[in-house]
């Protein structure tokens, strides 16, 4: 068997394989609440043969969305119809997770295919916050500076998410602090200019982090997994850099954070990302060295190339986005490629082989 079909168990998480579909806005969300899009989307992921599935970023408050499209879970009104499609994606033998996130200065933006810019005025725009009151593109309107009564409610809101994922059924959490999103805001001295004891030194960068993971696991099950996305690097000058998400994988590992999910960029408009396949792996592999399980993202589009991240040691997991919009059966089909019998869907086994 190769490795990227082979088992993996993360605490009481067994999964059928080591592809992962990596949260992926749909924008397609009505006030928060998922749709059929929703189900068939995803469904359609858990039929291609996935192993862990993991939902789009859910804002843990309205305020919390990129845009008005976005997919929410602050309400306990949001989660029967994600607990219909975790009853599907568990149908088919994967495992679902949910991604939870607060967008911090980068919310109240337009949906991507109008344009995705700040909404700054009118329908569908609200008042952005930050660690600091630093837009992020020049001309947006300034976001507001988060005050420590704010950062009170803020866990608070993380940790109702969690407890409403957990009754929708989902066995994995994602915390998303990557992508210059609020968490990574935090965590970036470009984006954090603050004098309290959430800014500064890189103890107090990363308290906010650690703090929504504690609250998080006051109602998270221990034994059910929980990983963060972060981003290793922000690409640009006097920003979040890979020497400091080695020292934050550490402290994750010792916080019981199973996985970390690596990715990198997002914050600052103006970063310099030298992208080719794969160009985000060498961060995984480096994190991985730490004791913790990584996932590796990012320009991975081939089986063959998974396989060798794999087989080099250098990530746990395969989180695949793009790609998998492409072709929802890339499991099914790189199976095949690489010598693998996965089981496929019963109402789909004839025609499993070509010559039939």
């Amino acid at each position: 068997m190769s490795s990227l079909f082979s088992p993996i168990q993360i605490k009481n998480l067994s999964l059928k394989n080591r592809i992962v579909v990596s949260p992926m806005c749909q924008y397609s969300a009505t006030d928060g609440f998922a749709t059929d899009w929703h189900l068939v989307h995803l469904g359609s992921r858990a039929v291609g043969g996935a192993g862990l599935i993991i939902l789009e970023a859910a804002a843990v408050s309205p305020e919390g969305r990129i845009s008005y499209g976005d997919l929410g879970i602050w309400s306990q009104e949001h989660v029967p119809f994600l607990k219909r499609i975790t009853d599907f994606i568990h149908s088919q033998g994967a495992a679902s997770g949910i991604q939870l996130a607060h967008a911090g200065r980068k919310a109240s933006t337009e949906i991507p295919w109008k344009g995705g810019k700040q909404i700054k005025d009118g329908p569908g725009s609200w008042r952005t916050v930050a660690p600091s009151a630093i837009p992020f593109h020049e001309g947006d309107n300034p976001p507001k500076e988060i005050s420590l009564n704010y950062i009170h409610e803020l866990k608070q809101d993380f940790r109702n998410a969690a407890q409403r994922a957990l009754e929708a059924g989902f066995k994995v959490i994602e915390l998303h602090a990557a992508h210059g999103y609020l968490l990574h805001q935090f965590l970036s001295p470009l984006s954090n200019q603050r004098i309290d004891q959430y800014g500064g030194s890189f103890e107090n960068r990363i308290r906010l982090l650690t703090e929504v993971i504690q609250d998080v696991q006051q109602v998270w099950p221990s034994e059910n997994p929980l990983f963060v996305r972060i981003s290793a690097t922000d690409w640009a000058e006097g920003g979040w850099n890979p020497e400091e998400s080695l020292k934050l994988a550490a402290i994750l590992k010792d916080l019981g954070v199973d996985l970390v999910d690596c990715s990198s960029g997002g914050l600052a408009a103006h970063q310099q990302i030298p992208v080719f396949p794969g160009y985000q792996v060498q961060f995984a592999e480096e994190i991985r060295k730490t004791g913790i399980l990584t996932g590796a993202v990012g320009l991975i589009t081939t089986a063959e190339q998974s396989e060798r991240i794999l087989q080099e040691g250098k990530a746990d997991l395969i989180f695949m986005a793009r790609e998998l919009l492409r072709d929802p059966y890339f499991p099914l089909h790189a199976a095949q490629e690489l010598g693998d019998d996965l089981k496929w869907p019963d109402q789909y086994d004839r025609a499993k082989r070509r010559h039939n």
